[in-house]
């Protein structure tokens, strides 16, 4: 009995400092890409993680895949989960409000969930989930406000430019399941090395970064951004997809929405709705709902 009481808190703690390192990044491209261009912000981004992943990598004496058939589902793993929807979150928030943004992009288990049901078998649809799925959405519209949906439609593009981002989340959780068997590190760090492949030219190219003077608080908040939201929160990602699943590490997207609320109330003077007590209460009980089973499967294996 004890194992398994350790191995779900373990899990659901992790989901917690995930959600929190997440729920942080808001903040971080907020203030990023207030003085550095999207594309350069997040080839930055994506190389420091990598160059980070990859020195504990070393240090722990471990060695990188070699065979051609791993790195390709490296770099189908990059695209989904950081070069397109990192590129598309950061060009998004030079015109959609946090909150907004935050709503729109807690969206990812949704589409989690509508993609392992049509096109994978071994993610049953459950009633539990269903519910996690529909009390975690009405938390988030509580903690929000209703008043952050007033703007909805004045900035279509980029709106629907984090609703696109969304959907590569939902894509990467379920494509991440190929990587079992590897070290959670690996994934990691493969993923975004290639993704600092695909975004570094194409950054010298557009912005041409030697020409850029950014603020001191955008660089730190890029090496934050780098080292914690992305080397730190990737690394305990890929572990958790393999014992929460796809869908119930995908639910910490409903848990960092109080937590990035919090963080961007605090640091960049963004209102807390009077309902968000209420939010994050619907929030606990739909992620609970959406990660109870997985944990309980993954504490019998």
């Amino acid at each position: 009995m004890s194992p398994t009481k350790t191995n779900t808190t373990t899990e659901l703690l992790l989901l917690l400092l995930l959600a929190t390192l997440w729920g942080a990044s808001y903040t971080f491209i907020r203030i990023g890409v207030a003085t550095i261009p999207p594309i350069t912000l997040i080839a930055a981004r994506t190389l420091i993680a990598g160059c980070v992943l990859f020195a504990i990598v070393l240090w722990r004496g471990l060695e990188l895949p070699h065979d051609p058939a791993t790195w390709r589902r490296f770099l189908i793993q990059a695209c989904l989960n950081s070069v397109i929807p990192f590129t598309l979150i950061a060009w998004a928030e030079r015109t959609v409000d946090a909150g907004l943004a935050t709503i729109l992009n807690s969206t990812t288990p949704i589409f989690t969930f509508l993609l392992a049901a049509t096109l994978l078998r071994n993610e049953r649809v459950t009633a539990r989930k269903l519910f996690g799925i529909a009390v975690g959405l009405t938390g988030i519209c509580f903690i929000i406000g209703v008043d952050a949906l007033n703007g909805f439609g004045q900035q279509l593009p980029a709106q629907l430019a984090v609703i696109a981002a969304s959907i590569c989340y939902g894509g990467a959780a379920l494509f991440g399941r190929n990587f079992k068997g590897l070290d959670p590190m690996m994934p990691a760090v493969g993923s975004l090395l290639c993704g600092a492949v695909i975004l570094i030219p194409i950054s010298l190219v557009v912005d041409q970064p030697w020409t850029l003077a950014p603020s001191t608080a955008s660089i730190a908040a890029l090496f934050a951004l780098a080292i914690l939201s992305t080397a730190l929160a990737f690394s305990i990602y890929f572990r958790l997809i393999q014992t929460l699943g796809s869908i119930g590490t995908t639910a910490q997207a409903y848990l960092r929405v109080p937590i990035g609320v919090a963080i961007g109330a605090v640091f960049l003077g963004e209102p807390l709705t009077p309902t968000a007590g209420i939010g994050l209460v619907c929030v606990i009980i739909g992620v609970m709902a959406m990660t109870m089973t997985p944990l309980r499967k993954a504490a019998q294996g």
